[in-house]
């Protein structure tokens, strides 16, 4: 009881504010199922992190000296070192996605690209908010609207707010269903909303699917290699799912390997929720700028989607270019439930998804684009 009462009387307020925190990630991972994989490892190693003398993090033991703790092992060598478990979830991710709408329908990733635009304009406001170049590009990065993404990138330029940014980006992802819909019904009318598309899927071959994901990382090799790495595994993971030899592979791709990184990767990042870093009028604002990285992603795609139809004669529905952000497939089904709302017999999936996994690739590439501008900052 002794021991208690002491290790009671050590917590800081700062601490008491992670507790806090740690039992809302929590709530809403199992209470309200949002991002439930990262959110509840996430919550429950906040917590762990800001106890007293922590066993999980690198400590001193009477007579042993410094002894390291798992969670700090597990950032030094997973995420620090050698960025390893964001990178290996993507095969997970890349198994789990068709491109079989994108391929059919090509021009699908003009939305993709438009629909990130908000990593350079929140870049451009964090900077107008005082944050130096390298964290307001991580902040930037939140707009990626990819998790694995936004933790690598965010650790090559060597943030220090990695454990902000990254709640933000997981906490705005799991808000895509509450978020797009005011974005895009802010840019659009009912009539635009409304508009039909006819779906006359294109016949794809076995070769095309094969060839796409290996041309894909070539590409990225070439012009943007600081993405390499990340688009490379991602089509790695496509390329398992679309060979048709490796289908055991593929599924423990898609299930056991991404829930297990996942799982991880949420009780690695808790290390970079430890109160002195964490609790900050910065991280009030890097959740702010975050929401405006998500609604600028979201706006962007739309209102490219709206200039092109300036020049159509038949009219594309501009919630796709919503769409085209990297949260997949959470924003391709956003669109296809505001389509039947307005219509129901309106059908937008595919077009959608289109859009939505050409996110995936654009997001990515983009915060490699990024990374390569910067690289003389870093």
């Amino acid at each position: 009881m002794e021991f208690l009462w002491e290790g009671l009387l050590a917590v800081t307020w700062k601490q008491s504010v992670m507790f806090l925190i740690g039992g809302i990630l929590i709530f809403l991972a199992i209470k309200k199922n949002y991002e439930p994989a990262l959110l509840l490892p996430m919550g429950f190693g906040a917590i762990l992190v800001n106890m007293p003398h922590s066993s999980v993090i690198n400590h001193v033991v009477a007579g042993a000296g410094e002894v390291t703790g798992i969670i700090e092992w597990l950032f030094n060598v997973g995420i620090d070192a050698s960025e390893a478990l964001p990178i290996l979830l993507f095969i997970g991710i890349g198994a789990m996605i068709d491109f079989g709408p994108l391929l059919a329908k090509p021009t699908l990733f003009l939305f993709g690209a438009a629909a990130h635009l908000g990593i350079f304009v929140t870049l451009c406001i964090a900077i107008l908010f005082g944050f130096n170049l390298t964290d307001a590009a991580a902040i930037g990065i939140i707009g990626a609207a990819d998790g694995p993404t936004v933790i690598l990138f965010s650790q090559i330029l060597n943030t220090k707010y990695l454990g902000a940014i990254t709640v933000a980006a997981y906490s705005y992802m799991s808000l895509v269903p509450i978020v797009q819909p005011a974005a895009i019904k802010l840019v659009t009318t009912k009539k635009e909303r409304s508009i039909r598309m006819e779906y006359k899927p294109g016949e794809v071959s076995t070769t095309a699917r094969i060839l796409f994901p290996i041309i894909i990382a070539i590409i990225t090799g070439f012009t943007a290699p600081e993405a390499a790495a990340l688009v490379g595994f991602l089509m790695f993971g496509n390329l398992i799912r679309e060979c048709g030899v490796l289908q055991s592979l593929s599924e423990a791709a898609q299930t056991t390997l991404s829930n297990l990184i996942t799982l991880l990767l949420g009780i690695t990042i808790s290390f970079t929720m430890q109160a002195e870093a964490f609790v900050k009028t910065e991280t009030l604002l890097i959740m702010l700028l975050g929401l405006c990285a998500f609604v600028i992603d979201t706006i962007g795609g739309v209102l490219f989607a709206k200039f092109i139809n300036l020049f159509l004669k038949k009219k594309i529905n501009p919630m796709i270019g919503g769409a085209g952000i990297s949260a997949f497939p959470m924003s391709s089904r956003v669109v296809q439930k505001m389509a039947l709302k307005e219509d129901p017999q309106n059908f937008l999936l595919m077009q959608a998804a289109g859009a939505n996994v050409s996110g995936q690739v654009a997001s990515v590439v983009a915060g490699g684009v990024l990374i390569q501008l910067l690289a003389p900052y870093i």
